[in-house]
């Protein structure tokens, strides 16, 4: 007979067994719970993101929009280092510091952690060379101000450099532009996109107009300079996309719809996010696009992230039309039509006997005006809409000790380069835009800038500038010529290396850390 005491007896035994059974499985299911959890987060945080576009919409699921940019750190902008006092361009906005969300990268913690310390090697990388480029401008400005308050003359001491050390009043600090161009050959690595079909991508006009972008493109796949095959180690991204190749080919001539041309556009960035990690980890910002063609803004307008964030390398640098100088770049329109640069120089200022030359046809506002105020009415300020038969357009401009480049229906134009090249001192109708390398080159050592509201007083402007000031405009001329020359292959400090460095400028201005 079991009494009382047996019952109780047992029910602590089995009380004592459950305990013990049910606790280990309480642990595990705890364990379980932790690793997976990760996984799920991510899935439901990677939101659904409609871009719309004109009638049509394009929906991505592996934009991960919860990670948004944060406030800019203390330090100002790298590029705020370069400008000097003189011809301050437009104000950069405080640099973005980007922070990656904890995506799990596959599903596999391991891989994470390895990305995340290969992003962590090229963050110090770029922040050694900021401090560099840092100390070397402080020791620029430090000795030009000695320079200002003693009669004697401070030599400044450049870093040794075998081909050219930049010198002189064509850049705003040339000590740390120096320092900043060598940084760059040693460190900076460009990823280039391998999605994508010629001609669309991986291609583009050599032989135009808008040649520049096509030379950038074919050097870029050449990949003899910059170019990684590893993106892990890469601190840029390259979309490889020819506008003018999707203008050409996409476009329908006589017709308002560009949709065909944005949906492309947006067809490729959703692509590489949906294939790489790259673009969901920065929202884009260490990506850039290059573009000579007139509708390139509007073209990386389709992708609103790419519009905001990423560095968009642009002919067309307008300010009134979305083109921010602290993230975007502006590159000069080169007008190729064999593909080479046809001649170099030009005679002493001594012959050049006209005031100023124009040519060109009717194309936007400013150019109506130019032409209506100037045009066939004064013998020092030679305005044509077309040339007398057997006159030479190039011994015009090298006839000539200002030449004339006011903007068409963009505000960019290729006379800014025939004038280099031509050795005349460049004058610039527009208003909004940027020139091209402005974070490095002080324009106003070596161009003229009249607002459109001048052009009246063009005349009164040109002579208004002294033999002397001139002079050392027109030597200024000659000295910068070398960063717009096209050479194949590129050489140091020539055009392609320049549009790299304003690259490599705003990849500094920003910095990309895991969480």
């Amino acid at each position: 007979m079991r009494t009382a005491g047996n019952y109780r007896t047992a029910f602590s035994l089995s009380s004592y067994l459950v305990v013990l059974l049910v606790i280990p499985l309480l642990v595990l299911l705890l364990m379980l719970t932790f690793l997976i959890q990760p996984l799920s987060s991510r899935s439901s945080s990677s939101l659904s993101e409609t871009w719309a576009v004109g009638n049509s919409s394009i929906t991505s699921r592996n934009f991960s929009y919860s990670r948004a940019l944060s406030a800019a750190p203390a330090e100002a902008p790298l590029t705020s280092f370069l400008y000097g006092s003189p011809s301050p361009a437009p104000a950069p906005a405080p640099a973005p510091q980007i922070s990656t969300g904890a995506i799990q990268v596959g599903g596999n913690r391991r891989v994470k952690s390895w990305r995340s310390m290969k992003l962590d090697k090229l963050e110090a990388s770029l922040s050694k060379a900021r401090s560099s480029i840092r100390e070397a401008a402080a020791t620029s400005l430090r000795l030009k101000n000695k320079i200002n308050s003693t009669t004697k003359s401070v030599q400044l001491v450049h870093d040794q450099d075998p081909d050219y050390v930049p010198h002189g009043r064509i850049y705003r600090n040339a000590h740390a532009f120096h320092r900043s161009y060598q940084s760059m050959e040693k460190l900076f690595k460009i990823y280039v996109y391998e999605e994508g079909e010629v001609p669309l991508f991986h291609a583009g006009p050599c032989k135009s107009i808008y040649s520049s972008e096509g030379r950038f493109i074919h050097e870029m796949e050449k990949g003899k300079f910059y170019r990684t095959k590893d993106p892990d180690e890469a601190h840029v991204y390259f979309i490889p996309v020819s506008v003018t190749n999707l203008v050409e080919y996409l476009y329908v001539h006589g017709t308002p719809d560009r949709d065909p041309i944005k949906r492309a556009f947006i067809d490729y960035v959703k692509v590489i996010a949906d294939r790489h990690p790259f673009w969901n980890r920065s929202l884009g910002a260490d990506h850039f696009m290059l573009s000579c063609h007139d509708w390139g803004p509007v073209t990386s307008s389709s992708v609103p992230d790419f519009f905001h964030n990423s560095i968009r390398v642009l002919c067309n640098a307008n300010t009134s039309e979305g083109f921010n100088p602290s993230k975007d770049a502006s590159f000069p329109e080169i007008n190729l039509l064999t593909g080479e640069i046809s001649s170099l120089g030009g005679p002493p200022p001594s012959t050049r006997t006209v005031l100023a030359f124009f040519a060109g046809r009717l194309h936007g506002h400013i150019r109506y005006l130019l032409l209506n105020e100037w045009k066939d009415k004064d013998e020092d300020v030679q305005v044509y809409e077309a040339l007398p038969k057997k006159v030479s357009y190039e011994n015009k401009l090298k006839s000539s000790k200002f030449c004339l480049c006011p903007s068409g229906y963009e505000v960019a134009s290729p006379r800014v380069v025939e004038a280099i090249y031509a050795e005349c001192v460049p004058v610039l109708i527009s208003d909004a835009y940027v020139p091209p390398f402005n974070d490095v080159l002080n324009w106003r050592s070596f161009s003229v800038q009249i607002p459109v509201k001048n052009i009246s007083d063009i005349k009164n402007i040109l002579m208004g500038i002294s033999h002397r000031q001139y002079l050392r405009m027109q030597r200024n001329v000659k000295q910068v010529q070398r960063h717009f020359v096209v050479n194949g292959p590129p050489k140091r400090y020539d055009v392609f290396h320049m549009i790299v460095h304003s690259i490599w400028l705003r990849r500094l201005n920003i910095r990309v850390h895991d969480l």
